[in-house]
């Protein structure tokens, strides 16, 4: 087995996001793979957040964004647990590319849950409605590849706080 370098540490922090001693241990366990050490990370991330889903996210930001045009607006609340990471900048730059995406793909409902069970009823492919109404569950507008979920995800487990979307509008001149 090849030593973990400070190299390949500091690679695959710059790629993830992740801390120092998180992105060695996910090294070392994956004997050098970049790619296995990634989907380590992202594993334990998926983890993280679950385990932080139940502390309550009082603090947060509001973020607006108008789209160019001035025809389209959204305002999004974003939630956190502490005032000092709604200051945080990646979590200020989620807020801003949540914003973005609601103005692009108008999402009806948050997640699942919020989608009334007369209003599903009447869906044929519900998990297809799912996916197109949920902010959650869509693909994310710059990298298509990943939800809004994982993005969130993400998130928590580089911030280590539990981070909810609070509650959006979107407002389209003439609608």
């Amino acid at each position: 087995m090849m030593a973990t370098t400070a190299d390949d540490i500091k690679r695959l922090r710059e790629e993830t996001s992740c801390g120092v001693i998180d992105c060695k241990k996910a090294l070392d366990e994956a004997k050098g793979d970049f790619s296995k050490a990634k989907e380590l990370l992202r594993k334990r991330g998926l983890e993280m957040a679950a385990k932080k889903s139940d502390r309550v996210a009082k603090e947060g930001r509001v973020e607006a964004y108008i789209h160019n045009g001035n025809k389209i607006g959204v305002v999004v609340e974003v939630n956190c647990e502490t005032d000092f990471v709604a200051r945080n900048e990646d979590f200020g730059q989620f807020a801003k590319n949540l914003a973005l995406h609601i103005a692009a793909v108008n999402p009806k409902y948050t997640k699942k849950e919020d989608v009334p069970a007369d209003v599903l009823a009447r869906e044929a492919d519900k998990e297809a409605f799912i996916k197109a109404n949920c902010l959650l569950a869509q693909a994310y507008v710059k990298d298509p590849g990943k939800s809004i979920q994982d993005l969130l995800n993400e998130l928590v487990a580089k911030i280590g706080e539990n981070i909810v979307v609070g509650r959006f509008v979107r407002y389209k001149v003439g609608e």
